[in-house]
């Protein structure tokens, strides 16, 4: 039990816990954004959403798609799908024990990853932008998993 209070007293799991705040803050600001895009086009995903207009017609005209309001949540969902397997085999990550160095090498390229990622998503930058900044996600994602089975397997 000291064992593992002494790993999560420790600056790589200060760390981990540091880039994977921002990582899941970046995520939470996408929910904001996406209302934003709605608020500003008039586009609703729902019709009870269109409360606020007075006649049924108005009110179904609103409830529509909309390719940069869809851009949006689509990378928000890309977030979801993305940001919390890094924080779960982040957090098995730090606990294996690894050097400083690499751990702050995986932590860093995710978060930097993610947010150009964004950046790109959002700002509809041409390919392969957005596919590098995914791949270089999921391959330090994937390292810190080979690393947690590793570490799992020569116990």
């Amino acid at each position: 039990m000291a064992e593992i209070v002494h790993m999560i007293d420790s600056e790589v799991f200060l760390a981990f816990s540091t880039y994977a705040t921002i990582v899941i803050l970046k995520m939470m600001l996408m929910s904001p954004i996406t209302s934003y895009y709605r608020l500003t086009k008039k586009v609703f995903s729902n019709l009870e959403d269109t409360s606020l207009v007075k006649t049924s017609e108005d009110r179904k005209k609103l409830v529509r798609v909309d390719p940069d309001v869809e851009r949006v949540r689509r990378c928000h969902q890309n977030d979801l799908e993305n940001i919390i397997p890094f924080v779960v085999i982040g957090l098995l990550y730090a606990l294996t024990g690894p050097d400083l160095s690499s751990a702050l090498l995986h932590f860093r390229l995710f978060v930097v990853s993610r947010i150009i990622h964004t950046v790109a998503y959002v700002m509809a930058l041409p390919q392969p932008s957005r596919a590098l900044a995914w791949i270089v996600g999921l391959f330090t994602t994937f390292s810190m998993a080979y690393r947690v089975l590793t570490t799992a397997l020569f116990l």
